[in-house]
C-alpha cells in the first residue's frame, strides 16, 4: 500500500524554467551525516548542473544525476543514497550518476559523516525526491500525450501510455516538466514494489578506485604547491629548543619553520622532507602533567575507589538489593588506548591568500575544517571554500580538523599552497586516540539465580561519559545503577569507530556471561529472559527496542546452532547500537591443545537493508576490526609518547587471521538504520565468552594476546 506524504517546502524548491533544458528539483538534506558523492565520467551531464542546494537533476539525454553533500569514506552511502533516489524515480541505474557536492551551508544542513546517521535520516526525503521527480514527469508526459495522468507508467527511466503504444525517456519531458509544480503530498511506492532497493549493487567509485583515478586526500596535487611535514610535541610537552641545522642540508627541503608548539619542514616533495624530519633535534620539557601508561593504571585504581562520580541512571534500591543478596558477582574489564589506523594516513591542502582560504581534502566534518581555519586566520567562514575528497578510512579520526589547522598556518606563514602529509608513525604517535577505559561491574542474584541489582561504575580517561546507562540491560533489573567519573589528560582523545560501545559492549556481555555462569543458567536463556522483564514488567524506560534485541537473539542462536554440537565451544553477545541490533556467536575448536576461531554467525537487524553488497561489506568489515582490535590493539605511552610508532609494534589483523563469518538478517519491517559501526562492539564479547568456554580462562582486558590468563594459550585464528 503506497504512503502519502506531505512534502515539506524546506525540502523541496522547485526551479520555474529549465537550465540547460533539464529538469531540477532540489531538496534539503537535514541529516546528521549524510553523505559525499564524486562519480560522474560525462562531463556533458556536469555541466548541465546547477548547484543550489542537494538536489537531484535529470539531463535531456535521461541520464538522471545527484548531488550528495556528505563525505564517503567506505561507508557505501555514496552507492546506496542514489538507488534510494533511482527507486521511486523508476530510474535506470544504469543511466545514474552521482556527483560529489562541496561545502556550502547555505544549501545543505549539518554536512558531515559520522554516528551511522546518514540513511536514517535521509531515507525520506530521499524517497521524496525521487517520487516527485517521477510525478512532474509523468504530468509533463500526460499534457505531452492529452492522456490521463493515471494511465502513464515508469519503468527504467521510460515513461510509457500503453492504449496509444507511445513511449519516451525522462530527457524528452524534463523542459516541460520543470515548468510544473510539485504537489503538497507524494504517493511513495510500497515497499514490495521496491527493484532497486534490496538488491546488490556495486559502489558507484569501483572503476576510479581499481584503475588508480584521484578520488583520496594524498592523490590531490597542484602545480607549484609545496609540501609540509610537521614534528609534534609529545603529550604534555612543550618545545625548549631546536636545532634545525641538520634538516635545513638535505636537498630539496627549502624551509624550516616554527607554529604553535610544532615544527614544519617545508620542501618540494615528502621523500626529503621525511629524511629532514628525523635530523632536527628538538628538546622538550614538561608543560604540565606528563602522563605514562603506568600512571593511567593508577590513576583508574583511585577512580573507582573514590566516591566522587557522576550518577547517569539509577532505578529501584540498589543498595537494599545488594544488601539481601544471595550471591554477589564482581568483576573489572580494562581497555587500552587506540589508533583509528585508516588506510589513508591524515592529510590536507590548504591556500591561504589575503581574506580567502581555499581548504581540500579528506574531512568527515567539512563545515569544522571551515570554521577552524576561520578562526585561526580572521576571516569570514564565507571566504573559505572547502572541496571534499574520498577518505581512505576514517573510523572518526577525521571528524577533527587539528591536520586542516596545520595546513592552514603553514599556508599563511609560507604565503604559498600547502600540503601537509603525516606519515603512519605521524597518525600513531601524534593521534588522537580511543579513550582508555575501565569498567567496575557488579550484580546480585537471589537464592533462584535471578539478577536483582546491578551496578555499573565506568572510570574513563577523556571519555567524556564511559556509559550507556539506557542500554540493556537497564529495564531488566529492578534495582539497576549507572555511574560515571572522568580523568582529564593532555593525551588528546576522539570518537572512535562505535564510540564507547566498541568496548563497553564486550565487558558487559563478558559481565552477563559470568553471571549467568554463577546463576547456573544458559548464556541464551539468561539474556531471553532479562529481555522478556524489560518487556512485560520494565524497570523504568529500556533505551532499546526490546522486541528488535529478542529477534536478533533468537536468530543467532537458530542460525549458529547454538549449544547443538559438543565439539564447538560457543560464546554469545548481543548489542544495540546506532540504533541497530547485531548479535554474535563465536565458534571455537580445540587444535592441538589451542583454540582457533573457526567461524562468526552475526544476526543484525538494521531495518530495511537498502544494498546486500555495502550491508555485507559493513557487517564484516566491523567484525574483522573488531576482531583484530580485540586481539591485537594497543597503545601505551612512557613520558606523554606512544611506544608503538608503526605497524611493526602495532599489531592488526591480517586477512589470512580472518575466519568464516556467516551474516544474517532479521526483516523487522522497520526503515534503514545505521550500519556502519553497530557490527563491531559485539565482537571482542563473543570471542571472550568463547574461549572461556573453551579453556575455562575468563579474558577480562584487551588486547587478549598480552593477558597473563592467557600467555600459556596459543591462540590460532585462520580461516575455516
Amino acid at each position: 500500500m503506497a504512503t502519502g506524504l506531505k512534502t515539506n517546502r524546506r525540502d523541496f524548491l522547485k526551479i520555474a524554467g529549465t537550465t540547460a533544458g533539464g529538469l531540477f528539483i532540489g531538496f534539503n538534506w537535514m541529516s546528521c551525516d549524510s553523505p559525499k558523492v564524486e562519480v560522474l565520467t560525462t562531463e556533458q551531464i556536469l555541466s548541465q548542473a546547477k548547484s543550489f542546494n542537494g538536489y537531484l537533476s535529470i539531463s535531456p539525454t535521461g541520464d538522471v544525476v545527484i548531488y550528495s553533500p556528505n563525505p564517503e569514506l567506505g561507508q557505501n552511502i555514496k552507492t546506496s543514497f542514489p538507488m534510494v533516489v533511482a527507486e521511486e524515480l523508476e530510474a535506470d541505474w544504469n543511466r545514474v550518476r552521482v556527483v560529489q557536492a562541496n561545502l556550502d551551508t547555505e544549501k545543505y544542513d549539518r554536512q558531515l559523516t559520522g554516528g551511522s546517521g546518514a540513511m536514517p535520516h535521509s531515507w525520506e526525503r530521499l524517497r521524496k525526491a525521487g517520487a516527485t521527480a517521477k510525478f512532474v514527469l509523468v504530468a509533463a508526459a500526460a499534457e505531452t500525450w492529452k492522456v490521463p495522468a493515471s494511465e502513464i507508467t515508469v519503468e527504467k527511466g521510460i515513461i510509457s501510455h500503453k492504449a496509444t503504444k507511445k513511449s519516451g525517456h525522462f530527457g524528452e519531458f524534463v523542459e516541460l516538466a520543470s515548468t510544473m509544480t510539485a504537489p503538497e503530498e507524494i504517493t511513495l511506492k510500497d515497499k514490495k514494489d521496491f527493484t532497486i532497493i534490496g538488491t546488490a549493487v556495486k559502489n558507484v567509485d569501483n572503476p576510479e578506485i581499481f584503475t588508480g583515478k584521484p578520488l583520496f586526500g594524498l592523490d590531490f596535487y597542484r602545480e607549484g604547491m609545496l609540501h609540509a611535514m610537521v614534528q609534534r610535541p609529545p603529550f604534555g610537552m612543550k618545545i625548549k629548543s631546536i636545532d634545525d641545522s641538520g634538516a635545513k642540508s638535505v636537498n630539496g627541503v627549502t624551509d624550516v619553520i616554527q607554529f604553535e608548539n610544532n615544527v614544519a619542514v617545508i620542501g618540494k616533495s615528502t621523500w626529503p622532507l621525511m629524511k629532514a624530519r628525523r635530523l632536527l633535534k628538538v628538546e622538550y620539557e614538561a608543560d604540565g602533567a606528563v602522563e605514562s601508561t603506568e600512571d593511567h593504571n593508577r590513576i583508574f585504581r583511585e577512580m573507582l575507589d573514590s566516591g566522587k562520580s557522576t550518577v547517569r541512571r539509577e532505578d529501584g534500591n540498589v543498595a537494599q538489593a545488594f544488601k539481601g543478596a544471595a550471591k554477589i558477582v564482581t568483576a573489572e574489564y580494562q581497555c587500552p588506548f587506540l589508533s583509528h589506523s585508516p588506510m589513508e594516513p591524515m592529510n590536507f591542502f590548504a591556500h591561504v591568500q589575503g581574506d580567502k582560504a581555499e581548504l581540500i581534502g579528506p574531512t568527515q566534518t567539512p563545515d569544522r575544517a571551515r570554521q577552524t581555519a576561520a578562526e585561526i586566520l580572521g576571516i569570514p567562514a564565507e571566504n573559505i571554500s572547502v572541496e571534499i575528497t574520498r577518505l581512505g578510512g576514517g573510523f572518526g579520526r577525521r571528524l577533527r580538523a587539528d591536520y586542516v589547522a596545520e595546513a592552514v598556518q603553514i599556508s599563511k606563514l609560507m604565503n604559498a599552497p600547502v600540503k601537509v602529509t603525516w606519515s603512519r608513525e605521524d597518525d600513531l604517535t601524534g593521534g588522537a586516540y580511543r579513550p582508555a577505559v575501565r569498567y567496575r561491574f557488579e550484580a546480585a542474584l537471589d537464592e533462584a539465580g535471578e539478577m536483582i541489582g546491578y551496578k555499573l561504575k565506568g572510570a574513563g580517561i577523556n571519555s567524556g561519559n564511559s556509559t550507556r546507562q539506557d542500554n540493556f540491560p537497564a529495564a531488566a533489573v529492578a534495582n539497576y545503577k549507572v555511574e560515571s567519573v572522568e580523568h582529564n589528560s593532555p593525551i588528546t582523545t576522539n570518537a572512535w569507530r562505535a564510540p564507547i560501545t566498541n568496548f563497553l559492549a564486550y565487558a558487559e556481555q563478558s559481565f552477563l556471561d559470568e553471571v549467568a555462569l554463577e546463576a547456573g543458567k544458559d548464556p541464551v536463556e539468561f539474556r531471553l529472559n532479562l529481555l522478556n522483564k524489560a518487556k512485560n514488567s520494565p524497570t523504568g524506560e529500556p533505551g532499546y527496542d526490546v522486541d528488535r534485541m529478542i529477534g536478533v537473539l533468537n536468530t543467532v542462536a537458530e542460525k549458529s546452532n547454538w549449544g547443538k554440537n559438543p565439539n564447538v565451544k560457543q560464546g554469545l553477545s548481543i548489542y544495540f547500537s546506532h540504533r541497530t541490533y547485531v548479535a554474535q556467536v563465536a565458534d571455537i575448536e580445540i587444535e592441538n591443545g589451542s583454540p582457533v576461531l573457526k567461524k562468526i554467525t552475526a544476526a543484525t537487524d538494521c531495518g530495511m537493508v537498502v544494498n546486500t553488497t555495502g550491508a555485507n561489506h559493513q557487517v564484516r568489515g566491523g567484525i574483522v576490526d573488531g576482531m583484530g582490535h580485540a586481539m591485537y590493539g594497543n597503545l601505551t605511552f612512557v613520558d606523554g609518547l606512544p611506544t608503538q610508532k608503526n605497524f611493526d609494534s602495532y599489531k592488526l589483523i591480517r586477512m589470512k587471521e580472518v575466519p568464516e563469518i556467516d551474516v544474517h538478517y532479521v526483516d523487522s519491517g522497520y526503515d534503514p538504520t545505521g550500519l556502519g559501526e553497530p557490527a563491531l562492539p559485539p565482537t571482542g564479547g563473543a570471542i571472550a565468552n568463547a574461549i572461556f568456554t573453551a579453556t575455562g580462562r575468563r579474558l577480562r582486558s584487551q588486547p587478549f594476546i598480552e593477558q597473563e590468563e592467557f600467555s600459556d594459550i596459543k591462540l590460532g585464528i585462520r580461516r575455516a
